[in-house]
C-alpha cells in the first residue's frame, strides 16, 4: 500500500467531513431562526419533542448541532430538562439519515452529480438572496466528491486481499463476546479522536464492503461510534449550568443504555437487520465463491445504515416512556450546588 493511497484516503475523509460541515452550516444559516422557534415551540410533550429533534437533525444533517443547540436552550432556561431529553432522542434517529446517504454513495457512482451542483452553487453563491443555497450546494458537492473518491480509494487499496490486514482481523474470535467489546471500544475511541462519527462510519463501510472486516465487528464499531459521539455535547456543556450538564449526560446515558441492552441480543438483532436488507450472513460466510461475496458486498453498507437506524429507533421506543426516571437519574448524578441555581434558570413571566 503506497503512501499516496493513504493520503488519498485521508483527503477523501477530509472532503467528506468538510462537505458535511458546510452543508450543516448553510442549512443552519438558512433556517436557524425557524429551527430555534421550532425547538422552543414544538416540545409540548415527549412525542412532539422527539419528532422535533428528529426533523431538525435530518434537516441540518448534524445531531451534534441539534444537541448543542438543545443544551444551550436548557442553559438559557428556554427548554426544560425533560423536553431536552425527548429532543435528543429524536436527534439520534434523525442523524441516521447521514448513514443512508453515505451507504448510497458507497454503493453507487454518484460523482456525476458533483459538477452540476458545483456549477449551480457558484451561480447562487454570488447572489445575496440565495447565497446560503449556494453554500449548501458547495457542501453537497464536496460530500459527494468525498464519497466517490473514498469509494474508488477503497477499491484501489484492495483491502480484501491485504493479508496483513486480514490476519489482524482474523486474530479476533468472531464468536467471542470480548471481540465485540474490543471493537465497540475502538469505535468509541476513534469517534472521540476525530470528533466525527460520519468519518468513522465511512471507514467502517469501506472495511466491511471490501471483505476485510466481518460484519459483526463492523457493527460493533458502529455501536462504539454511538457512545463516542456523545462526548461533544458533554464537552460543550462543561461551562454551562447544572441543567445543561444534565441534558448532555442524558444524551450519553441514552446511547450507553442502548449499547448495553443490545449486547444481550447482539447476534439475533444483527441477523434480523441483515435479513431486512437481504444480506445472508451464513451463506456469505460459508461460501468460497468470490462472485457470491461481490454480489452481497454492496449490501453491507446498507446493513450498517439499517442497524444504525434500527438501534436508535428501538432504543428511543424503549426509553421514551421513562423520561421522568432518566431526568431523576441525571439529577441524582449531577446535583445542584444550591437551590438558588435551580431558580435562576427558570423562565419568569
Amino acid at each position: 500500500m503506497s503512501i499516496w493511497i493513504i493520503f488519498k484516503l485521508l483527503g477523501s475523509l477530509a472532503l467528506l467531513m468538510f462537505g458535511m460541515k458546510s452543508m450543516s452550516e448553510a442549512l443552519q444559516k438558512m433556517a436557524g431562526p425557524q429551527l430555534r422557534h421550532v425547538l422552543g415551540a414544538m416540545t409540548t410533550n415527549r412525542f412532539t419533542g422527539m419528532l422535533t429533534g428528529m426533523l431538525v437533525t435530518a434537516s441540518v444533517q448534524s445531531s451534534t448541532a441539534t444537541t448543542v443547540m438543545t443544551v444551550s436552550f436548557v442553559n438559557a432556561g428556554l427548554l426544560t430538562l425533560a423536553q431536552a431529553i425527548s429532543v435528543i432522542m429524536g436527534a439520534n434517529i434523525g442523524t441516521t439519515l447521514t448513514a443512508w446517504i453515505m451507504s448510497a454513495g458507497m454503493s453507487f457512482d454518484i460523482t456525476s452529480a458533483v459538477y452540476p451542483a458545483f456549477f449551480l452553487g457558484i451561480i447562487l453563491i454570488y447572489q445575496k438572496r440565495y447565497r446560503y443555497i449556494g453554500d449548501f450546494l458547495f457542501g453537497l458537492s464536496f460530500l459527494l466528491m468525498g464519497l466517490g473518491t473514498l469509494r474508488m480509494t477503497g477499491t484501489e487499496m484492495h483491502l480484501g486481499e491485504n493479508q496483513a490486514l486480514l490476519n489482524f482481523f482474523a486474530s479476533f474470535d468472531p464468536d467471542s463476546f470480548l471481540t465485540t467489546l474490543i471493537f465497540l471500544f475502538l469505535g468509541g475511541v476513534m469517534t472521540f479522536c476525530v470528533q466525527s462519527s460520519a468519518a468513522v462510519m465511512a471507514i467502517t463501510m469501506i472495511l466491511c464492503s471490501s471483505g476485510a472486516l466481518p460484519i459483526y465487528q463492523g457493527i460493533a464499531l458502529v455501536m462504539g461510534e454511538n457512545i463516542g459521539t456523545t462526548v461533544t455535547s458533554n464537552l460543550a456543556a462543561l461551562s454551562a449550568n447544572t441543567q445543561a450538564r444534565r441534558a448532555a449526560l442524558a444524551h450519553m446515558f441514552f446511547n450507553v443504555f442502548g449499547v448495553v441492552w443490545i449486547l444481550f441480543v447482539f447476534r439475533p438483532f444483527v441477523d434480523a437487520v441483515c435479513g431486512m436488507v437481504g444480506y445472508d450472513v451464513e451463506m456469505v460466510k460459508g461460501s468460497v465463491s468470490t462472485s457470491v461475496f461481490l454480489a452481497n458486498a454492496a449490501k453491507l453498507s446498507f446493513v450498517l445504515a439499517a442497524f444504525h437506524t434500527c438501534f436508535n429507533v428501538v432504543n428511543t421506543f424503549i426509553l421514551i416512556w421513562f423520561i421522568p426516571q432518566i431526568e431523576r437519574f441525571v439529577c441524582w448524578v449531577i446535583k445542584s450546588k444550591s437551590v438558588d441555581e435551580e431558580e435562576d434558570f427558570r423562565l419568569h413571566f
